[in-house]
């Protein structure tokens, strides 16, 4: 089978392609993007493929340049446009790394300029490899064995199960020339350390096809992740609960998982949510909160998301959610809280006739023993409040036993006159000026129902 072939393969097996694409290729001019573009202008007739190249130049090498004159050539050559994009390299912090977030970002740029919904890279099997041992010498569990993904959102890799001396033979045999990197010998990289000394070392004392090995690792691996994910998948879908931008799930639930099914689901609903912590945090640190017994009190902020537990249920959410300011209530009249998605009304209406409400959401009160003005605020600290039929109690106690939960009770509204609780909104009436035979005038205030966010 032909070198492109042997790729066309590898892009049926993992769904790369459907055919008809726009696909935005990554060359940097080396033998293994140079292979990549090669045999994406060989498949595209068959598949209906609209090619164009994207070249970033990182700015790191002064000749540079020259690079971008290779890759627009070769360009020319194969009759598919190319764009050469330079990025600033953060100086901060590992250099590759930053040089992969600039690089990343320049195809997403790019794609989204032409209209791509794939954008190929030239990773190899050879690189698998030394990714896969790269993992494995710091210790990553089954998810980081599982390397580099042949497919992860419109990034695609064809060449991912093709080993580097296929890749130099084809070019060799196409007459197409590449260039090499002198950044790729430079030692301080760990990843040339592992190329260039350890994967010799054990494929000399050990193992001849180390590399291949090492491959074949990562795609069991991969096929482990992928039984994780939509296991884990379906058990969000069946027990989350999503609302003002907060997702919450049971604490039963989630304890009844075996703990690594646990702990991608809370990565999954942290990723939702944006959150940015790998699934070893979450399986250390976010896993051991949620289930902890007793629960904790406090929130912990993990990859820019909450995690907060009250009573059977924990909560995940980008940020707390915002508290209840204080405002005023006209009597009669409607006021807004945009915080809660809600509103409350006041009305006066004529006692005669009236039957009072047993609706939660519903409270009746003497409107002559009560002021023009009412307040609706959050609840106080170390706040006291007399329920109707019964003596008095901490509010705090109060919302505790009426299963409100923590994130929740800061917003409850609480309507006050003259100082003291008139109804804790939507729970319980205070005591204050019970409709009586002796009422002429009643003041009725309705919360309306929460407005659930589509």
């Amino acid at each position: 089978m032909s070198f492109p072939g042997r790729v066309e393969r590898t892009v049926r097996r993992h769904a790369m392609l459907a055919g008809g694409e726009t696909v935005l290729v990554a060359v940097s001019g080396g033998a293994d993007s140079v292979a990549l573009l090669h045999t994406l202008v060989a498949l595209a007739p068959a598949w209906r493929l609209r090619l164009s190249v994207l070249h970033v130049d990182h700015g790191l090498r002064p000749d540079a340049a020259r690079d971008a004159d290779v890759v627009q050539a070769l360009g020319a050559r194969l009759g598919v446009p190319v764009e050469v994009a330079r990025v600033a390299v953060s100086p901060r912090g590992s250099l590759e790394a930053a040089a992969r977030a600039a690089r990343y970002a320049a195809l997403d740029a790019a794609a989204d300029r032409v209209g791509a919904t794939r954008v190929a890279l030239g990773h190899t099997a050879d690189d698998q490899a030394e990714t896969v041992l790269m993992r494995l010498l710091e210790g990553a569990g089954v998810r980081g064995l599982a390397g580099i993904p042949p497919v992860r959102g419109r990034f695609v890799r064809p060449l991912i199960e093709r080993r580097r001396v296929e890749i130099v033979a084809e070019l060799r045999r196409a007459g197409l020339a590449w260039i090499e990197d002198p950044t790729n010998a430079d030692a301080r990289f760990l990843r040339n350390r592992v190329r260039h000394e350890l994967l010799p070392l054990l494929a000399q004392a050990f193992a001849p096809d180390v590399a291949a090995a090492l491959a074949r690792v990562a795609a069991l691996a991969r096929g482990t992740i992928d039984a994780l994910d939509r296991v884990a998948a379906a058990e969000l879908e069946r027990w989350a609960e999503r609302a003002g931008g907060a997702l919450t799930l049971p604490r039963a639930a989630l304890a009844a998982l075996p703990p690594p099914v646990a702990a991608e689901v809370l990565r999954r609903a942290a990723l939702e949510l944006g959150g940015r912590a790998p699934l070893r945090a979450w399986a250390h640190r976010g896993l051991a909160r949620a289930l902890a017994s007793p629960a904790p009190r406090r929130a912990l902020r993990l990859g820019g998301v909450t995690l907060e537990i009250s009573g059977p249920r924990l909560r995940l959410a980008a940020a707390p959610a915002p508290p209840l300011p204080p405002r005023a209530l006209a009597v009669p009249g409607r006021l807004a809280l945009p915080e809660l998605g809600r509103t409350l009304e006041a009305r006066v209406l004529d006692a005669r006739g009236y039957t009072v409400p047993r609706a939660a959401d519903r409270v009746a009160f003497d409107a002559d023993a009560l002021p023009a003005a009412l307040t609706v605020r959050r609840r106080r600290a170390g706040e006291r409040f007399t329920p109707f039929g019964s003596g008095e109690r901490r509010l705090k106690t109060f919302l505790i036993d009426a299963k409100v939960p923590r994130w929740e009770r800061d917003r409850v509204p609480i309507v006050e006159a003259g100082g003291a609780i008139l109804w804790v909104g939507g729970l319980r009436r205070g005591a204050q000026a019970p409709v009586a035979a002796a009422t002429r005038r009643v003041l009725e205030l309705a919360l309306s129902a929460p407005v659930v966010p589509r």
